[in-house]
Formats: C-alpha cells, sequence, structure tokens
C-alpha cells in the first residue's frame, strides 16, 4: 500500500516563483509539523517555488529527510498579463483543457506534468511521499485519482490543504485531511 500526501503551499505575498510565505504561512508550516508527526513520510518532493519549499521544510527538517526540488510540480502559469478576470479565465480553461492565453500554459499541459510525476512517484519504492505544490496544479494532481476535481474544488481549497491518496490493488482513497488547525 502505498500513500501519497498532496500539500498545496501556505499563505504567501503573492505569485511570483520568489514570493516568500506570510507570517501566518510561517506558522502554518509549524502547525504541519504537528499535522505529520505521527505519519510516516518517505520522501518529499516540493514545487522550486519558495512558498512551497518553506510550507515543507519545518517538516522535512522533523522528520530529518531532503527536499527534492522538481519542476514538474511548478504552478500552472495562466498568462503572463494580468487580468482583472483572471478567475473566468481559469474557470474558462478547466472548461476547454487546451484554451491557452498569451505567454500561458494550457490545462492540459500542466496535467501532462502532473501526470508524469506521479507515474514517477507510484512506480518508485517508497511508500509515504508528499508531494508540495500549488492550487492548480495540485487540482490537477487530484484529478489523476478523481476526474471531478476541477475549478470549483480549487476554489475550495485553503492555503494550505492536505490531501491524501491510499493506494492498494483496488481504487484509490481520495480524501481531504488538512483540519485548518491554524
Amino acid at each position: 500500500m502505498k500513500t501519497i500526501y498532496l500539500v498545496r503551499h501556505g499563505k504567501a505575498e503573492g505569485q511570483p516563483f520568489s514570493a516568500p510565505l506570510t507570517d501566518k504561512g510561517r506558522e502554518q508550516a509549524r502547525a504541519l509539523v504537528d499535522f505529520f508527526k505521527d505519519r510516516q513520510v518517505d520522501k518529499i518532493y516540493s514545487s522550486p517555488y519558495k512558498r512551497a519549499v518553506e510550507t515543507i521544510t519545518p517538516v522535512a527538517e522533523n522528520k530529518k529527510l531532503n527536499i527534492i526540488e522538481d519542476d514538474r510540480l511548478s504552478e500552472r502559469v495562466l498568462s503572463n498579463t494580468s487580468f482583472s478576470d483572471w478567475q473566468e479565465k481559469l474557470k474558462a480553461s478547466f472548461a476547454d483543457f487546451e484554451l491557452v492565453f498569451e505567454g500561458g500554459e494550457t490545462q492540459a499541459s500542466g496535467m501532462k506534468r502532473a501526470v508524469s510525476i506521479l507515474e514517477d512517484v507510484l512506480a518508485a519504492k517508497h511508500q509515504h511521499i508528499i508531494l508540495v505544490s500549488h492550487g492548480n496544479l495540485t487540482t490537477l494532481l487530484l484529478r489523476y485519482f478523481n476526474q471531478q476535481f476541477g475549478y470549483h474544488e480549487l476554489m475550495e481549497m485553503t492555503n494550505p490543504d492536505v490531501f491524501e491518496v491510499v493506494i492498494s490493488k483496488n481504487q484509490p482513497i481520495l480524501r481531504r485531511i488538512w483540519d485548518e488547525r491554524v
């Protein structure tokens, strides 16, 4: 049996690659240590974005594990243009996985990245793995296990958020396990 924990990063100061966690986000990262205290973790992969790495660093230090930064967990870029109606454009991109805006990435391309890392993790010998990412990409990771995940589920996620996927010989069991303790 394999368990994958999908973690969305904590509250951050913005969207750029270098945006750090806020004070609240750092508090949330520390709360994740207690959250994962009684859970076995063999390997940790994270988006290289600063806010993702900062979110999981306290857990990695507590578990004495290295964080493997993997670009495939980077957030999907909607566009290199700022849109006042970005949520509508994001929603449209979930309706049409090939929709692309200037300088952006399609959902199909993001899904391809999500599938790639999940296939590697599923084939690996490690049984208890944390993947740390961002809202849109986490939604695509979840979609791999349950096609119902889309825009609505993304909008219901919190920062941070944690989902557990338990994989045995039967269907994967996916459930949200974060309890918003902070």
